[in-house]
């Protein structure tokens, strides 16, 4: 070991110790980092002299030549500088935390306090660190070192996890002296306690011992460890700290500083805790977001994933896409819970992400062969928000359902039956048990209840077995209640009533009563629209299926139905139009898109004599048109025809049973006096030449015509 100034080894004199020469590189004691005073060279000297010498000092190596200039990288000096350094921390983790270390406070003399400290900070302050806020980098080695050596650290850390109450925690306060990470762990206690318990927060934010844990973490919060200081933040507002309050801001800003060297795991918890409590506007949240946005890739675990989904996904769709993507990666690991969350949190969003509800339905039927009610019940909801048709996911559920609807509440009926409705997929076995429920639990259903189960029956055309019991207990439980219902939920009660063909005259009154449509006349909105729709056919279902029904009826004016939005025209429609023009001839012998008083569309209507033959259809009297062209009753023997095309939307889902919408629709086009032809997609769409198809509706007609003689 050698001693000198700066001046001496720049000139390359000798010093006491040794040699000396020009352009020799050496290893300097620089103390306390500065830039004058007192150097030392290190020539030859064991590594272990080195870094006895830096502790001693609390000196930082810097490698120089003989001529006061630093040397090249790479240099042999240079690299074992640097290893000389990561020897510190090590000798230095050794010398502090050791069992049978002695405190440095009282190997310190009196008045060396300031030493003891510079001790500590020395072998720190070679790395590139600007602050002491690094000395927790991440929740990484160094903490989990000093944590599993530290014995009083480990003590206090143990009192705090066991206390059981706030009293117990405020007393850790009193007798033990904390450090801010200690302080901030007992406040993360405090929550966890205040949450578990329910206790009130505002008598624990007002006790002044809290208000004593807060000074002692804000003195030294650069000194709080990553995981802690996420943590604490948490609790904070959990806790219900005002956010105006300086020290909540001062924790709030060093989280911000230390976002880069948080974990993604510390990332992904504290933006769960920011969505809940500051929401989308709030600007850490928003840093936060765009590290993970980031640091994506650094996805692990389902459990992360699905949190993520659910409480952040809304805010960031970039980050959704990314999450979207890695849910699919590891659907395969997803047990039944984690498959209910993401198609809620799927559902809630409006995201059809068509390849990831696939890899979870079939997971779903590969893996989990018993599911829970709620797994059952939400997933059922999710699939049906989605309209997404997964047959065997659906008759899987319907099958899981069936044992447990007789222990099922109100609640959860009404939902699961809404949920198939919407879906189109009728499972008899499941409908038969919830009519039988209704029965059985008539008193226990609300009306609302009871009308759900009506419109979902009507929906899907649904008839029990025992429809005579089921529609005596409804017409018992809704009368009398009728004009407590709100208008569109009256309206939609007593449209799918005449659906089912139940509607009485009591129903019928209610809603085609002046005072009743009155309320939406120049109203036009697309709901009231809707309802005016809804009110033409319940006026045909009066007019043309309850012939003791005797009146009131909507006036001419309110059986004209607004103009549909223009819609994309179909393949069906389309080709069928072609083949239409082809068997009607000419214009004369036909009408084609015919709008009716009924509230029903045509896609053709023809009048044809006995022999098939079509005849001028604008000579005759047209009853079914607000405005009819001719006068002329239909001569003996001929018929007027309506050609009915029925799209994929319009059947159950994977049968060829009509929705009770369509059936209606059919049977009002009959009672009005038309020879009805179906053309279903399943059968026009296979035909691919237009002789096929002209044949087809022609062959149709006869046999429509042949039908209607032989019955």
């Amino acid at each position: 070991m050698v001693w000198g100034n700066r001046e001496q080894l720049g000139k390359g004199r000798r010093v006491p110790g040794g040699p000396v020469e020009t352009g020799e590189e050496l290893c300097v004691l620089r103390a306390g980092g500065s830039r004058s005073g007192v150097v030392g060279c290190c020539l030859g000297e064991p590594l272990g002299v080195l870094v006895t010498a830096c502790l001693k000092c609390g000196a930082d190596l810097q490698p120089v030549t003989a001529t006061g200039l630093p040397p090249p990288p790479h240099t042999p000096s240079t690299m074992a500088v640097h290893l000389v350094r990561r020897c510190c921390w090590r000798h230095l983790g050794a010398l502090v935390s050791a069992p049978s270390a002695v405190p440095a406070s009282l190997l310190a003399p009196a008045g060396k306090v300031a030493m003891a400290r510079a001790l500590s900070q020395a072998p720190f302050a070679s790395f590139h660190i600007s602050s002491p806020s690094s000395w927790a980098d991440g929740f990484s080695v160094k903490e989990q070192v000093e944590d599993s050596r530290n014995q009083d650290h480990k003590m206090i850390g143990e009192l705090i996890e066991t206390a059981t109450s706030p009293q117990e925690l405020f007393q850790l306060s009193v007798l033990h002296t904390l450090n801010s990470n200690e302080a901030a762990l007992i406040i993360t206690q405090l929550s966890r306690l205040a949450a578990e318990k329910k206790l009130e927060t505002g008598s624990i934010l007002q006790d002044h011992r809290f208000q004593q844990l807060i000074s002692i973490m804000d003195s030294q919060i650069s000194h709080v460890w990553n995981n802690t200081l996420v943590n604490l933040l948490r609790s904070l507002y959990s806790l219900g700290m005002d956010r105006s309050r300086r020290e909540m801001q001062s924790v709030e800003q060093e989280v911000l500083w230390r976002l880069r060297r948080l974990t993604f795991r510390q990332l992904s918890s504290l933006a769960e805790a920011l969505a809940i409590k500051q929401g989308k506007e709030s600007k850490l949240l928003n840093e936060v977001i765009r590290k993970l946005e980031l640091r994506w890739t650094e996805l692990e675990g389902t459990r992360t994933v699905v949190a993520l989904m659910g409480k952040i996904g809304h805010i960031s769709p970039a980050l959704m896409d990314r999450l979207e993507d890695k849910a699919l990666e590891l659907a395969e690991q997803f047990n039944p819970d984690d498959i209910r969350k993401v198609t809620l949190t799927l559902a809630y969003q409006n995201r059809r992400c068509v390849p990831l509800l696939r890899a979870l339905s079939y997971h779903l039927i590969q893996k989990h062969p018993e599911l829970s009610l709620n797994v059952l019940m939400d997933l059922i909801f999710a699939y049906g928000k989605l309209n997404f048709h997964q047959p065997q996911v659906f008759q899987k559920i319907a099958t899981d359902l069936h044992p447990h609807v007789a222990s099922m509440t109100p609640v959860e009926v009404t939902r699961c039956i809404r949920s198939f409705a919407l879906l189109k997929w009728l499972s008899l076995p499941l409908f038969e048990a919830i009519a039988q429920y209704a029965l059985d639990n008539a008193k226990q259903l609300s009306v609302s209840h009871l009308c759900s189960i009506i419109l979902s029956f009507a929906r899907l055309n649904f008839q029990p077995s025992s429809s005579e019991d089921f529609f005596n207990m409804v017409h018992e439980e809704l009368q009398g209640q009728l004009a407590s219902l709100e208008p569109h939920l009256l309206t939609d009660v007593v449209w799918s009533l005449c659906v089912l063909q139940q509607a009485k005259a009591p129903y019928l009154h209610c809603v085609l009563a002046p005072d009743f449509h009155t309320q939406i006349q120049g109203d036009e909105s697309p709901k009231a629209q809707n309802l005016r729709l809804k009110l033409i056919h319940i006026n045909a279902a009066a007019k043309l299926e309850s012939p003791d029904y005797q009146g009131p009826f909507l006036p001419s004016e309110m059986l004209v139905a607004a103009e549909p939005a223009e819609e994309r025209v179909t393949l069906l429609q389309s080709s069928l139009r072609e083949a239409l023009t082809r068997v009607l001839g000419s214009r004369e012998n036909g009408r084609l898109d015919v709008r009716t008083r009924y509230g029903w569309q045509l896609d053709a209507e023809m009048v044809v004599n006995s022999e098939n033959k079509p005849l001028p259809v604008k000579d005759f009297a047209a009853p079914h048109l607000l405005h009819s062209e001719g006068t002329k009753p239909l001569p003996p023997g001929a018929r007027r025809v309506a050609f009915l095309r029925w799209e994929f939307p319009s059947f159950s889902n994977r049968s060829k049973d009509l929705l009770g919408r369509y059936v209606m629709a059919r049977r009002h086009v009959q009672a009005a006096g038309f020879l009805v032809v179906d053309v279903p997609h399943y059968e026009f769409l296979e035909l691919k030449l237009e002789r096929q198809r002209v044949a087809y509706l022609k062959d149709k007609l006869n046999k429509a015509r042949a039908e209607e003689m032989a019955s």
